[in-house]
């Protein structure tokens, strides 16, 4: 097969292409529009989040027989024309669902032990130590939304802990031995920690606004690694001012651009951003949950298993 490849990835991925005998040529800089002008030519594309691909793009990839994007999600797909034209979508969420996971868990017990807000003091000469009395994971219900690669994985790396884990996912069936599923009431009752682990769709899209807050019988904290269009960011910042949301990990913002690669749709910043970032509550990362240095090769890896199995 001919395959054109729209952003750099892990060596291997090209190298065990060009391996298995595929031609493999490369085109990170061309814009959209001179990539639709010979796409036509080319039976797969290998792209991460450069831009979307959408109908005007497909209906000018005239042979092409895959999509095969190097991460979870494929929102920046338009998916339902493409599988109407019959091409196949490759997706690789289990290359870095260990790293989010781990990422998640990280986040939490930063917050709980305000590990961020202690070294930034002692750096500047303040030592202390009351201020910075954390507490502790064990004896609490960590809630899930969302129970797929990723929920499933901070779910076994809470195994370590003496704390109740629980899921709500509209797939039934999908509890195991580290998290049981339940009803959203029962998560509202119970959540002491929720963490989102939503793929990117119209159910998910601003899911946490004031009124899903207002649900929760006690105060809780949030962690977000999944998509920031899941939750209304001011209504996070009134949460947090009043208490109801006691923290907030968050590794991805409502403000990114679908590229994922920077932060802002413009260059102003929104007065809930502001918030964030000088609260002390809240612990931010710029969309690395699954960016570590081995989920680049598992899912590089991933996606050429997939690939290989198409060819044969």
């Amino acid at each position: 097969m001919k395959i054109l490849h729209l952003d750099s990835n892990h060596p291997l991925l090209l190298n065990q292409l060009n391996d298995l005998g595929h031609v493999n040529d490369e085109d990170y800089s061309s814009s959209k529009s001179v990539i639709e002008k010979k796409i036509s030519s080319y039976d797969g594309i290998v792209i991460r989040s450069r831009f979307k691909i959408d109908k005007q793009f497909i209906d000018a990839a005239t042979n092409l027989k895959f999509i095969a994007r190097v991460g979870a999600g494929l929102e920046s797909i338009d998916c339902d024309y493409a599988q109407q034209k019959g091409i196949e979508l490759i997706a690789a969420p289990e290359g870095n669902r260990n790293a989010v996971g781990e990422h998640a868990l990280g986040m939490l017990l930063s917050l709980f032990n305000k590990l961020n807000k202690a070294d930034r003091e002692i750096r500047k000469g303040k030592w202390l130590r009351e201020d910075n009395r954390g507490i502790e994971l064990d004896g609490l219900t960590v809630g899930l939304i969302g129970y797929g690669n990723m929920g499933k994985s901070f779910a076994k790396k809470l195994q370590g802990f003496d704390v109740e884990v629980l899921c709500y996912d509209i797939k039934e069936g999908v509890g195991d031995q580290n998290c049981s599923q339940v009803s959203l009431e029962e998560l509202f009752l119970k959540t002491d920690v929720l963490s989102l682990h939503t793929p990117f769709n119209e159910l998910s899209h601003q899911m946490i606004d004031a009124e899903f807050i207002s649900k929760f019988l006690k105060p809780f904290w949030i962690l977000n690694t999944a998509r920031g269009s899941a939750i209304v960011t001011s209504d996070l910042v009134d949460a947090l001012k009043n208490k109801k949301i006691l923290g907030a990990g968050l590794d991805v913002l409502e403000y990114e651009k679908t590229s994922f690669e920077n932060l802002f749709e413009n260059e102003q910043l929104p007065t809930a951003f502001k918030y964030l970032v000088h609260s002390e509550k809240v612990l931010l990362s710029p969309h690395v949950a699954g960016w570590t240095v081995e989920s680049k090769i598992k899912l590089a890896q991933t996606i050429v298993n997939k690939i290989k199995t198409k060819g044969n």
